[in-house]
């Protein structure tokens, strides 16, 4: 009997798998068909796996600057796998921190903050929801009131009055302004908050480190399976090695405060540090719910992270525009020698006359934003926005840096003058969204008014006791002003100066 035809076999197979193609594909475009389309903000373009991470540079806030310019105040960059949203224009910034405050209220989930700040349980990383809530409660009405800020005024006196000491004693030397200042920030906070100060401890040095490292750029935040490029480069170890490093130090502070002669019920509220204020809170549970030992320990971390890092930057950068602008300067100390009527040094009380201070510093951190890329937001429902649609799971950028410089915003944006701010009703409050050095929204930073007070009475005595003038004869206008980008925006070099005694 003859064989059949190979084909014979294979001609049903064949046919059947052609109408399984056949119905497969009209399912898929079926299914493409039937969703809307999404009209996506602009975008650059990018690469495959990397996205547009390669495009911006070591400083990221300038370069995603000059992406808006090209591609509008609102686009869609990936970074890694990361759909990231940026918003550069005040209109944007108000839709997300005002319009669709409460969608745009969560945070994504970032490696490093994970392994510094005990699975970001802490106010700035956590996510949006019932613990973050609560635990901002617990800060704001404890912890950062109006009450509780003023309580420690004696504390910023004495330290500043110990600071001003040291720079009378330099007899004219050559002064490194930059760490006085933040070490003027580090013993006021630890004061606050530890009752004294901890000069023998590496405390400050491993705080340091923690800033440092926040600010390191994580490869596994954006691409996921590439993470053990994080532990290979030494990331994640170093990220390892200052948490365990802080966390021994914070536990021997909270066990001498429990274990303390003088405890906690027997001291007047006014006597009280912030270690007393959240072991007291954790005894009572007015929270509202269990806070642990790491939950308190966070609390702490966020209070030295943001207030020394951020104060002393804003001081730092003050006080460099304040010695490259004589006119500013001449102006200011006018001011404040005006209002001190001969005294000594200036008090707290001294501060609230003194307006043209206030534009200073205003104008300062218009130009050099703490954060100027604040802390990343992250949708949590589709979203439409300025007519884009911005899907659930996006991350968010607002560049602070870049709506401070913002040409349609600002009269000439790049020069520092700060009587743009004198009789302007502009505040730190986040509602003013073409000037954000703090944030706006439920993510406002709840610290201001702690932060605000030392900036202001550093700046005040500095330049009432005090004439700066550069090293080596060069002039003031020479002064480099160059940036140097991490978690927080810092100067590339120290500000040396030396002084005279006014």
């Amino acid at each position: 009997m003859a064989t059949p035809p190979l084909n014979t076999f294979l001609l049903p197979w064949f046919s059947l798998f052609m109408i399984i193609l056949m119905i497969f594909i009209g399912f898929k475009w079926i299914s493409f068909h039937s969703k809307p389309i999404k009209n996506l903000p602009p975008s650059p373009p990018k690469l495959p796996i990397i996205g547009n991470l390669h495009q911006l540079g070591s400083n990221p806030h300038s370069s995603l600057q000059a992406f808006s310019k090209k591609h509008g105040p609102v686009m869609l960059i990936h970074l890694g796998g990361v759909p990231t949203l940026v918003a550069s224009s005040a209109e944007v910034a108000r839709e997300i921190m005002k319009t669709h405050d409460l969608s745009f209220s969560s945070r994504p989930s970032l490696a490093i903050p994970n392994i510094l700040l005990y699975g970001s349980n802490d106010i700035s990383f956590s996510p949006y929801g019932e613990y973050w809530r609560q635990l901002k409660s617990i800060v704001v009405l404890h912890l950062l009131s109006t009450t509780r800020v003023k309580s420690f005024q004696q504390v910023r006196e004495e330290e500043m009055a110990l600071m001003i000491g040291m720079l009378v004693e330099s007899n004219c030397s050559l002064v490194d302004l930059s760490e006085m200042i933040v070490s003027l920030t580090n013993n006021i906070i630890c004061r606050v908050a530890f009752g004294r100060t901890y000069h023998e401890s590496n405390f400050t040095e491993s705080l340091r480190r923690l800033i440092d490292v926040l600010g390191v750029f994580s490869v596994g935040s954006f691409i996921s399976w590439l993470s053990w490029v994080d532990r290979l480069s030494g990331l994640h170890g170093r990220a390892k090695k200052v948490a365990t490093e802080l966390d021994v130090f914070l536990e021997g502070v909270f066990e001498e405060h429990v274990h303390k002669e003088i405890r906690v019920d027997g001291k007047s509220d006014a006597g009280k540090d912030l270690v007393d204020i959240l072991l007291e809170v954790q005894k009572e549970k007015t929270a509202g719910f269990t806070l642990q030992r790491d939950n308190l320990k966070v609390v702490i971390l966020d209070i030295f992270g943001g207030g020394i890092d951020t104060t002393s930057m804003a001081i730092d950068w003050a006080m460099s525009e304040l010695v490259k602008h004589p006119r500013v300067m001449k102006k200011l100390q006018q001011e404040v020698t005006e209002i001190a009527q001969g005294k000594s040094v200036i008090s707290e009380e001294d501060l609230e006359k003194m307006e043209y201070l206030k534009a200073v510093i205003k104008e300062t951190l218009r130009l050099h934003a703490p954060l100027p890329l604040l802390i990343p937001r992250e949708s949590t429902q589709d979203v439409k926005l300025m007519g884009y649609d911005i899907s659930a799971g996006t991350q968010v950028i607002i560049n602070a840096w870049a709506l401070g410089r913002d040409s349609t915003a600002w009269e000439e944006p790049t020069e520092f003058r700060p009587e743009r701010f004198v009789d302007n009703a502009i505040d730190y409050k986040g509602f003013h969204f073409d000037w954000i050095p703090f944030g706006g929204g439920r993510r406002r930073c709840p610290g201001i008014q702690f932060g605000v007070i030392i900036i202001e009475l550093a700046l005040a005595n500095l330049v009432y006791k005090f004439n700066f003038a550069l090293p080596n004869g060069a002039k003031n206008e020479e002064l480099d002003m160059s940036e140097k980008y991490g978690f927080s925006l810092t100067r590339t070099s120290s500000l040396l100066v030396k002084l005279s005694a006014r």
